[in-house]
């Protein structure tokens, strides 16, 4: 069954595509808010979605919103923060010499910039992948938090010639996680905190600090 094309939520008076992953991360305070496209989890339900979603819109959004939870074993739980630079984790071509998380014969860099931010929101460099990272694999990572929608999400925005804006509130990594509650207990919280950070947002683009394509600087 094909669904309906989704709406942008207006922000500021324009129009913001805002796009999560799962339902425990849209609480109360959001759904006050915003109505998201719901992907599903991980890289490939997330690019799948968000690609049949825009292709199905006449009219695209001026701005892509990627938010919901993250994991970090160094930034403060339950604060926070926006996407700086993105990296892919998954991706390994060494063995034909191309630097580990860089896609073969693709011109990106390992981590990719993402230029708009809302100012006064810390930013932090986030990778994306199809696991859970927890315990000493945050080791391994060179990026201080870690999501499975991101980069994916990227990767559609930029075919569509979209900003890109990328809010993640840390809801665990501080502990192991062995059981949905790891990830769970803190959303609450993190719902409310997403929330102020999008009044934030529509407070940049309506006083003009954040400028999006089209705009007038």
């Amino acid at each position: 069954m094909t669904r309906p094309a989704p709406r942008p939520d207006m922000i500021g008076g324009k129009p913001v595509l805002f796009v999560m992953a799962a339902e425990p991360e849209y609480g109360p305070r959001l759904r006050a808010r915003i109505t998201p496209l719901m992907t599903g989890i991980g890289p490939i339900e997330a690019a799948v979605q968000l690609t049949a979603a825009l292709a199905a819109m006449e009219e695209k959004p001026a701005l892509v919103v990627s938010l919901g939870s993250a994991g970090s074993a160094r930034l403060l739980q339950t604060e926070i923060y926006q996407v700086g630079a993105v990296a892919w984790r998954d991706i390994d071509a060494s063995p034909l010499g191309f630097d580990r998380g860089r896609t073969p014969l693709l011109d990106l860099p390992r981590v990719v910039d993402l230029p708009h931010r809302i100012p006064g929101l810390p930013a932090a460099t986030l990778s994306t992948g199809g696991n859970i990272v927890t315990g000493p694999a945050y080791g391994m990572i060179e990026e201080d938090m870690v999501d499975m929608e991101t980069f994916a999400i990227l990767r559609v925005t930029q075919h569509f010639g979209l900003p890109l804006i990328g809010l993640r509130g840390i809801s665990d990594g501080a502990e192991e996680v062995s059981q949905m509650v790891d990830w769970t207990q803190y959303l609450d919280i993190i719902d409310g905190k997403l929330a102020r950070a999008i009044d934030a947002l529509e407070d940049a683009i309506r006083g003009g600090s954040l400028v999006l394509p089209g705009d007038s600087a």
